[in-house]
């Protein structure tokens, strides 16, 4: 069967069937929006939780006051080659006290001298690193150098921080699987009732001898057409609806990739290939189902 052919009686199904092509193009438009902005925003989590385990993963080592200039350098150097670290920030006795000063306010006034205290290196893990085990480890490596005073993480905040995720987790993924799941029903459903509409012309196509494959590849093409449609659709309403949310919420982490294009071509593409998935599974079905008499 010519490639022509296919292609204009896919398209073709556009014009005989307007209000069903409308449907299945509205269906998958919804399917489409769902499934990405719960994608965004379950990125937008995957991100906030990286940076929450580095934050909470933070280790302070303190450095000795026997410890002089050379050796200080030595030291922050050891820390920036250890496996698992991602930043290293020295603090200074001064900046210490400047810190101080900023956090306690009038307070620090009451301690006539705030010189007192150490030196320190600011350490901040990755993000696969950034566990109670792994911490536990690092910290008694850094305690173990030479010219450290002392070592301090919040261990008790990180493993609440672990608890929490360990819950959260499944409920994201379970929920994800849901709206997936819902998306695949909602097109499922409505392609199937635009093919149901032309079971007769599939009875027809049968009766003159046309092969299942014959029938069967306008279908996919008409499937794949509104996927193209509801795509550019859903990227035109994903894009402001997306764009007002890092509005409002400037903190948050930007595009995936850094730009709107990748989740535009990837909306794109899914919707073709839900739309191509949807009307096989509807085409092979009723096919099986029509029996010529």
């Amino acid at each position: 069967m010519p490639i022509s052919y296919t292609v204009r009686e896919g398209l073709a199904g556009f014009q005989r069937a307007k209000f069903a092509a409308f449907t299945a193009t509205s269906a998958l438009t919804v399917a489409l929006i769902l499934i990405a902005l719960f994608g965004l925003l379950a990125w937008q989590g995957s991100q906030v939780t990286q940076w929450l385990k580095q934050r909470v993963g933070e280790v302070q080592v303190f450095v000795s006051d026997a410890a002089d200039p050379r050796a200080t350098n030595a030291l922050g150097l050891r820390l920036e080659a250890t496996p698992g670290v991602d930043a290293v920030e020295f603090i200074s006795r001064e900046q210490a006290a400047e810190q101080f000063r900023a956090e306690f306010g009038d307070e620090a006034g009451a301690l006539p001298d705030v010189d007192f205290l150490p030196a320190s290196f600011r350490i901040q893990l990755e993000p696969d690193y950034a566990n109670a085990d792994s911490l536990d480890g690092l910290a008694a490596h850094f305690a173990g150098l030479n010219r450290v005073d002392e070592v301090i993480y919040n261990q008790p905040l990180l493993a609440k921080v672990q608890r929490n995720l360990r819950v959260f987790t499944p409920i994201a993924l379970g929920l994800g699987l849901v709206v997936v799941i819902a998306a695949l029903f909602l097109v499922g459903n409505t392609v199937r009732l635009t093919i149901y509409a032309r079971r007769l012309l599939i009875r027809t196509m049968k009766l003159v001898g046309a092969t299942d494959k014959f029938i069967r590849r306008p279908f996919l093409v008409e499937g794949m057409a509104q996927g193209m449609v509801a795509g550019v659709i859903a990227c035109l309403l994903i894009w402001p609806l997306y764009g007002f949310f890092l509005r409002a919420v400037p903190q948050a982490p930007g595009w995936p990739g850094g730009t709107p294009l990748f989740v535009m071509l990837l909306v794109f593409a899914v919707g073709i290939g839900l739309g191509w998935l949807g009307s096989w599974m509807a085409v092979r079905r009723f096919i099986k189902h029509v029996h010529v008499s």
